[in-house]
Protein backbone atom coordinates (compact mmCIF):
# COMPACT_ATOMS: atom_id res chain seq x y z
CA UNK A 1 0.00 0.00 0.00
CA UNK A 2 1.21 3.51 -0.82
CA UNK A 3 1.68 5.66 2.29
CA UNK A 4 4.71 7.89 1.67
CA UNK A 5 4.21 10.44 -1.13
CA UNK A 6 6.79 12.95 -2.37
CA UNK A 7 6.15 15.73 -4.88
CA UNK A 8 8.88 17.41 -6.93
CA UNK A 9 7.53 20.74 -8.17
CA UNK A 10 5.13 23.02 -6.31
CA UNK A 11 3.52 24.92 -9.16
CA UNK A 12 -0.14 24.61 -10.11
CA UNK A 13 -0.09 20.84 -10.69
CA UNK A 14 2.26 19.95 -7.85
CA UNK A 15 0.30 22.05 -5.38
CA UNK A 16 -2.96 20.38 -6.42
CA UNK A 17 -1.58 16.89 -5.73
CA UNK A 18 0.17 18.00 -2.55
CA UNK A 19 -3.07 19.43 -1.18
CA UNK A 20 -5.09 16.32 -2.06
CA UNK A 21 -2.66 13.84 -0.52
CA UNK A 22 -1.94 15.92 2.58
CA UNK A 23 -5.67 16.34 3.25
CA UNK A 24 -6.37 12.62 2.97
CA UNK A 25 -5.84 10.25 5.85
CA UNK A 26 -3.14 7.61 5.80
CA UNK A 27 -0.51 9.47 3.79
CA UNK A 28 2.79 11.06 4.75
CA UNK A 29 3.21 13.80 2.16
CA UNK A 30 6.27 15.96 1.47
CA UNK A 31 7.50 18.47 -1.08
CA UNK A 32 11.03 18.04 -2.44
CA UNK A 33 13.10 21.18 -2.99
CA UNK A 34 16.55 22.64 -2.48
CA UNK A 35 18.06 26.11 -2.20
CA UNK A 36 15.89 29.21 -2.18
CA UNK A 37 12.79 27.25 -3.17
CA UNK A 38 13.25 24.95 -0.17
CA UNK A 39 13.42 27.93 2.19
CA UNK A 40 10.49 29.71 0.56
CA UNK A 41 8.19 26.68 0.72
CA UNK A 42 9.09 26.11 4.37
CA UNK A 43 8.51 29.78 5.17
CA UNK A 44 5.42 30.58 3.10
CA UNK A 45 3.70 27.24 2.52
CA UNK A 46 1.02 26.90 -0.16
CA UNK A 47 -2.49 28.23 -0.52
CA UNK A 48 -4.82 26.08 -2.61
CA UNK A 49 -8.30 27.48 -3.28
CA UNK A 50 -7.77 29.83 -0.36
CA UNK A 51 -6.80 27.16 2.16
CA UNK A 52 -3.35 27.25 3.74
CA UNK A 53 -1.22 24.10 3.59
CA UNK A 54 1.93 23.63 5.65
CA UNK A 55 3.32 20.57 3.90
CA UNK A 56 6.72 19.28 5.07
CA UNK A 57 9.58 20.20 2.74
CA UNK A 58 12.51 17.82 2.42
CA UNK A 59 15.93 18.61 1.01
CA UNK A 60 16.93 15.94 -1.56
CA UNK A 61 20.32 15.48 0.11
CA UNK A 62 18.75 14.94 3.54
CA UNK A 63 16.19 12.20 2.94
CA UNK A 64 15.75 9.66 5.75
CA UNK A 65 14.14 6.83 3.69
CA UNK A 66 12.79 6.02 0.21
CA UNK A 67 9.19 6.90 -0.57
CA UNK A 68 6.39 4.85 -2.11
CA UNK A 69 5.14 7.31 -4.74
CA UNK A 70 6.87 10.26 -6.37
CA UNK A 71 4.93 12.78 -8.45
CA UNK A 72 7.08 14.93 -10.73
CA UNK A 73 5.34 18.20 -11.61
CA UNK A 74 8.06 20.40 -13.09
CA UNK A 75 8.29 22.44 -16.27
CA UNK A 76 10.02 20.61 -19.10
CA UNK A 77 13.11 22.80 -19.01
CA UNK A 78 13.52 22.20 -15.26
CA UNK A 79 13.67 18.40 -15.38
CA UNK A 80 17.23 17.82 -16.63
CA UNK A 81 18.65 19.82 -13.72
CA UNK A 82 16.30 18.44 -11.06
CA UNK A 83 15.72 14.77 -11.97
CA UNK A 84 18.77 13.69 -10.00
CA UNK A 85 17.21 15.11 -6.83
CA UNK A 86 15.08 11.97 -6.55
CA UNK A 87 18.01 9.61 -6.07
CA UNK A 88 17.68 9.25 -2.29
CA UNK A 89 13.89 8.94 -2.52
CA UNK A 90 13.83 5.96 -4.91
CA UNK A 91 13.79 2.50 -3.36
CA UNK A 92 12.91 -1.01 -4.47
CA UNK A 93 9.14 -0.41 -4.38
CA UNK A 94 9.01 3.24 -5.47
CA UNK A 95 6.75 4.29 -8.35
CA UNK A 96 7.38 7.56 -10.21
CA UNK A 97 4.64 9.44 -12.06
CA UNK A 98 5.49 12.43 -14.21
CA UNK A 99 2.47 14.71 -14.60
CA UNK A 100 4.55 17.02 -16.75
CA UNK A 101 3.71 18.26 -20.21
CA UNK A 102 5.39 16.92 -23.33
CA UNK A 103 6.59 13.56 -24.55
CA UNK A 104 10.04 13.15 -23.03
CA UNK A 105 9.89 13.26 -19.21
CA UNK A 106 9.15 9.57 -18.68
CA UNK A 107 12.11 8.55 -20.81
CA UNK A 108 14.43 10.91 -18.93
CA UNK A 109 13.28 9.53 -15.56
CA UNK A 110 13.40 5.92 -16.74
CA UNK A 111 16.95 6.47 -17.97
CA UNK A 112 17.98 7.50 -14.46
CA UNK A 113 15.90 5.18 -12.28
CA UNK A 114 14.81 2.30 -14.50
CA UNK A 115 11.76 1.67 -16.67
CA UNK A 116 10.31 -0.53 -13.89
CA UNK A 117 10.03 2.56 -11.66
CA UNK A 118 8.19 4.90 -14.05
CA UNK A 119 4.55 4.97 -15.14
CA UNK A 120 3.26 7.16 -17.95
CA UNK A 121 0.90 9.89 -16.76
CA UNK A 122 -1.00 12.99 -17.85
CA UNK A 123 -3.73 15.26 -16.52
CA UNK A 124 -6.69 16.65 -18.44
CA UNK A 125 -9.34 19.23 -17.64
CA UNK A 126 -7.79 20.82 -14.55
CA UNK A 127 -7.88 24.62 -14.83
CA UNK A 128 -5.44 25.51 -12.06
CA UNK A 129 -4.02 29.05 -11.99
CA UNK A 130 -0.89 29.95 -10.05
CA UNK A 131 0.05 33.34 -8.62
CA UNK A 132 3.13 32.99 -6.45
CA UNK A 133 2.35 30.37 -3.80
CA UNK A 134 -1.40 30.70 -4.34
CA UNK A 135 -3.13 28.18 -6.59
CA UNK A 136 -6.81 28.20 -7.51
CA UNK A 137 -8.86 25.86 -9.63
CA UNK A 138 -12.54 25.30 -10.37
CA UNK A 139 -12.16 21.96 -12.17
CA UNK A 140 -9.91 19.24 -10.69
CA UNK A 141 -9.79 17.35 -13.98
CA UNK A 142 -9.09 13.67 -14.53
CA UNK A 143 -5.63 12.18 -14.16
CA UNK A 144 -4.54 9.31 -16.41
CA UNK A 145 -1.67 6.94 -15.77
CA UNK A 146 -0.48 3.44 -16.53
CA UNK A 147 2.02 1.26 -18.30
CA UNK A 148 2.47 1.85 -22.02
CA UNK A 149 -0.22 -0.84 -22.58
CA UNK A 150 -2.90 -1.58 -19.99
CA UNK A 151 -5.06 -4.39 -21.36
CA UNK A 152 -4.24 -6.07 -18.04
CA UNK A 153 -3.43 -3.85 -15.08
CA UNK A 154 -0.07 -4.32 -13.43
CA UNK A 155 0.21 -4.48 -9.66
CA UNK A 156 1.92 -1.12 -9.44
CA UNK A 157 -0.88 0.51 -11.47
CA UNK A 158 -3.41 -0.99 -9.07
CA UNK A 159 -1.46 0.39 -6.10
CA UNK A 160 -1.44 3.90 -7.53
CA UNK A 161 -5.14 3.67 -8.42
CA UNK A 162 -5.90 2.75 -4.81
CA UNK A 163 -3.82 5.69 -3.54
CA UNK A 164 -5.55 8.15 -5.85
CA UNK A 165 -8.95 6.82 -4.78
CA UNK A 166 -8.05 7.30 -1.11
CA UNK A 167 -6.92 10.86 -1.85
CA UNK A 168 -10.11 11.66 -3.78
CA UNK A 169 -8.28 12.23 -7.08
CA UNK A 170 -10.27 11.25 -10.17
CA UNK A 171 -8.19 8.88 -12.29
CA UNK A 172 -8.39 6.52 -15.23
CA UNK A 173 -6.05 4.01 -16.87
CA UNK A 174 -6.55 3.86 -20.65
CA UNK A 175 -5.56 0.76 -22.64
CA UNK A 176 -3.05 2.70 -24.79
CA UNK A 177 -1.21 5.23 -22.63
CA UNK A 178 1.24 6.29 -25.35
CA UNK A 179 -1.59 7.37 -27.62
CA UNK A 180 -3.16 9.23 -24.68
CA UNK A 181 0.08 11.13 -24.07
CA UNK A 182 0.21 12.15 -27.71
CA UNK A 183 -3.44 13.28 -27.59
CA UNK A 184 -2.66 15.50 -24.60
CA UNK A 185 0.45 16.77 -26.40
CA UNK A 186 -1.74 17.68 -29.39
CA UNK A 187 -4.09 19.59 -27.08
CA UNK A 188 -1.27 21.40 -25.32
CA UNK A 189 0.29 22.48 -28.60
CA UNK A 190 -3.07 23.57 -29.98
CA UNK A 191 -4.24 25.73 -27.11
CA UNK A 192 -1.15 26.82 -25.16
CA UNK A 193 0.70 28.47 -28.02
CA UNK A 194 -2.04 30.71 -29.44
CA UNK A 195 -3.32 31.55 -25.96
CA UNK A 196 0.10 32.94 -25.05
CA UNK A 197 0.43 34.97 -28.26
CA UNK A 198 -3.15 36.33 -28.17
CA UNK A 199 -3.39 36.63 -24.34
CA UNK A 200 -6.55 34.55 -24.75
CA UNK A 201 -8.48 32.74 -22.00
CA UNK A 202 -10.27 29.44 -22.57
CA UNK A 203 -13.43 31.45 -23.26
CA UNK A 204 -11.89 32.81 -26.47
CA UNK A 205 -11.30 29.27 -27.76
CA UNK A 206 -14.80 28.26 -26.72
CA UNK A 207 -16.43 31.00 -28.81
CA UNK A 208 -14.11 32.31 -31.55
CA UNK A 209 -14.02 30.44 -34.89
CA UNK A 210 -10.73 32.17 -35.75
CA UNK A 211 -9.08 31.06 -32.50
CA UNK A 212 -10.39 27.55 -33.08
CA UNK A 213 -9.03 27.50 -36.64
CA UNK A 214 -5.56 28.49 -35.41
CA UNK A 215 -5.74 25.89 -32.64
CA UNK A 216 -6.69 23.17 -35.11
CA UNK A 217 -3.93 24.13 -37.57
CA UNK A 218 -1.39 23.54 -34.81
CA UNK A 219 -3.08 20.27 -33.84
CA UNK A 220 -3.06 18.89 -37.39
CA UNK A 221 0.69 19.39 -37.57
CA UNK A 222 0.96 17.26 -34.41
CA UNK A 223 -1.22 14.60 -36.04
CA UNK A 224 1.12 14.52 -39.04
CA UNK A 225 4.29 14.03 -36.96
CA UNK A 226 2.47 11.53 -34.72
CA UNK A 227 1.62 9.35 -37.71
CA UNK A 228 5.24 9.46 -38.83
CA UNK A 229 6.24 8.46 -35.27
CA UNK A 230 3.94 5.42 -35.32
CA UNK A 231 1.10 6.90 -33.24
CA UNK A 232 -2.42 6.84 -34.66
CA UNK A 233 -4.01 10.24 -34.05
CA UNK A 234 -6.95 11.08 -36.32
CA UNK A 235 -9.44 13.89 -37.09
CA UNK A 236 -11.80 12.60 -34.40
CA UNK A 237 -9.13 13.30 -31.79
CA UNK A 238 -9.40 17.01 -32.59
CA UNK A 239 -13.18 16.87 -32.26
CA UNK A 240 -12.93 14.96 -28.99
CA UNK A 241 -11.10 17.92 -27.44
CA UNK A 242 -14.05 20.31 -27.74
CA UNK A 243 -16.28 18.71 -25.06
CA UNK A 244 -13.35 18.94 -22.64
CA UNK A 245 -12.62 22.54 -23.65
CA UNK A 246 -16.19 23.55 -22.89
CA UNK A 247 -15.97 22.21 -19.33
CA UNK A 248 -13.18 24.67 -18.49
CA UNK A 249 -13.79 28.05 -16.88
CA UNK A 250 -14.09 30.71 -19.61
CA UNK A 251 -11.83 32.92 -17.47
CA UNK A 252 -9.24 30.16 -17.08
CA UNK A 253 -5.77 30.53 -18.58
CA UNK A 254 -3.35 28.04 -20.04
CA UNK A 255 -0.06 27.46 -18.25
CA UNK A 256 1.85 29.16 -21.07
CA UNK A 257 -0.29 32.28 -20.88
CA UNK A 258 0.26 32.38 -17.12
CA UNK A 259 4.01 32.12 -17.69
CA UNK A 260 4.04 34.91 -20.28
CA UNK A 261 2.00 37.22 -18.03
CA UNK A 262 4.29 36.49 -15.08
CA UNK A 263 7.45 37.03 -17.13
CA UNK A 264 8.55 33.42 -16.61
CA UNK A 265 10.26 31.09 -19.06
CA UNK A 266 7.71 29.03 -20.99
CA UNK A 267 7.59 25.45 -22.25
CA UNK A 268 7.71 26.53 -25.89
CA UNK A 269 10.58 24.13 -26.64
CA UNK A 270 8.60 21.27 -25.05
CA UNK A 271 5.63 22.05 -27.33
CA UNK A 272 6.36 23.79 -30.64
CA UNK A 273 10.07 23.02 -30.41
CA UNK A 274 9.34 19.30 -30.26
CA UNK A 275 6.87 19.45 -33.18
CA UNK A 276 9.39 21.32 -35.34
CA UNK A 277 12.15 18.85 -34.37
CA UNK A 278 9.98 15.86 -35.27
CA UNK A 279 8.91 17.54 -38.49
CA UNK A 280 12.54 17.98 -39.49
CA UNK A 281 13.31 14.37 -38.57
CA UNK A 282 10.48 13.00 -40.71
CA UNK A 283 10.55 15.57 -43.51
CA UNK A 284 7.13 17.02 -42.58
CA UNK A 285 6.49 20.78 -42.86
CA UNK A 286 5.36 22.39 -39.58
CA UNK A 287 5.06 26.10 -40.52
CA UNK A 288 2.40 27.04 -37.94
CA UNK A 289 4.38 25.60 -35.06
CA UNK A 290 7.57 27.17 -36.43
CA UNK A 291 5.88 30.57 -36.47
CA UNK A 292 4.59 30.14 -32.92
CA UNK A 293 8.06 29.03 -31.78
CA UNK A 294 9.55 32.28 -33.05
CA UNK A 295 6.75 34.46 -31.71
CA UNK A 296 6.87 33.06 -28.20
CA UNK A 297 10.66 33.19 -28.02
CA UNK A 298 10.34 36.91 -28.80
CA UNK A 299 7.69 37.31 -26.08
CA UNK A 300 9.92 35.52 -23.55
CA UNK A 301 12.78 37.90 -24.25
CA UNK A 302 10.56 40.99 -24.32
CA UNK A 303 7.82 40.36 -21.73
CA UNK A 304 6.79 44.01 -21.57
CA UNK A 305 6.97 44.50 -25.34
CA UNK A 306 10.11 46.62 -25.07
Amino acid sequence: MIERVAILGAGAMGAYFAARFSSAGGFSTALVARGERHERLKRDGLFVNGEAYRIPVVHPDRVDAPTDLILVALKGYQLPGAAGDLQNLVGASTTILSVMNGLDSEEILAGLYGRDKVLYAMSLGIDAVREGNRITYTKPGVHYFGEATNTRLSERVRRVQAAFDRAGIACETPPDMIRMLWWKFMINVGVNLPSAVMRATYGVFQTSPDAQALMEALMYEVIAVAEASGVNLVDQDVRDWYPVLHTLSPEGKTSMLQDIEAGRKTEIDTFAGKVVELGQTHGIPTPVNQTMLRLIRVLERNPAGS
